[in-house]
């Protein structure tokens, strides 16, 4: 982990590929930051939440927690006044309540900024665009070009992520039946169960999809663009750490830093 004291160059060496799930030093790590610090600390502090199983934004290596978001929040945070206290891990769908319940104080997790959520939590500036990949097993014959082209097949998602919000939006009712869509806790296990062959087709984000496909059986058949933008996930009062956030994001494209864990992440 990072303090702010250290150079951007000192910084990434830290992080790149190091277990995060640790407080820094200084920090209490127990996540109940609510009131904006922990006792014995000048400094406020900032525990994030994630959900592993969505590379390479977010996954596990060796025990470790490792990824895109992971070194990026860590980046921005450095930059803030505030103190990096930690990470907690949930399933997708459980990230906003533990947010609001002020069990975690942001969260980083690939979430696009969309109305329902923001109905709910605020979030930073925008920090990544995607759109939606389908994405069916290398080695079978079926090679869909359009969303009508799932007719009748088993398609799977992840619970509470746009991927499913196409599924139920633009597939469920017209296209497939509810029986037909599999909704999974993580991308991994989606991913599995369509290299076993009991879906036939995944929606999920592109540079999710495009990790999956450089490492197992599988590849994108076609992009549903959606114009999505990721940000950081804060609580509807918390103004003082998306204020901090968004200056933290500002310094790190300045800096340089962003393009670096992008090249890191992505190759781009």
């Amino acid at each position: 982990m990072s303090d702010k004291g250290l150079s951007r160059r000192q910084y990434l060496t830290t992080v790149g590929g190091t277990a995060v799930t640790l407080s820094v030093a200084g920090c209490s790590g127990d996540g109940d930051s609510g009131d904006g610090g922990d006792a014995g600390t000048e400094r406020p502090t900032i525990t994030a939440g994630t959900a592993p199983g969505f590379p390479p934004f977010e996954m596990k290596e060796g025990g470790d927690l490792v990824g895109f978001d992971i070194d990026l929040l860590e980046a921005v945070v450095s930059e803030t006044e505030y103190q990096f206290s930690g990470w907690k891990e949930f399933e997708f769908d459980s990230l906003i309540p533990a947010l609001t319940n002020n069990n975690i104080d942001v969260i980083a997790a690939g979430m696009t900024i969309n109305d329902d959520r923001d109905q709910t939590i605020d979030f930073s500036d925008p920090y990544y665009s995607s759109d939606q990949a389908i994405v069916v097993r290398s080695d079978g014959d079926f090679a869909p070009e359009s969303l009508s082209d799932l007719a009748d097949r088993p398609v799977g998602a992840q619970k509470g992520t746009t991927g499913e919000g196409v599924v139920q939006d633009e597939l469920v009712g017209d296209e497939i039946t509810e029986n037909q869509y599999n909704a999974y806790d993580n991308y991994v296990l989606a991913i599995q169960d369509l290299q076993n062959g009991n879906v036939d087709a995944v929606v999920i984000d592109v540079p999710v999809a495009n990790t999956f496909a450089a490492n197992r059986s599988v590849e994108v058949a076609f992009v549903y663009e959606t114009g999505e933008k990721f940000g950081f996930g804060v609580r509807t009062d918390d103004d003082a750490r998306q204020e901090a956030l968004n200056s933290g994001l500002s310094t790190v494209r300045e800096d340089g830093t962003y393009e670096e864990l992008t090249r890191k992440w992505f190759g781009e």
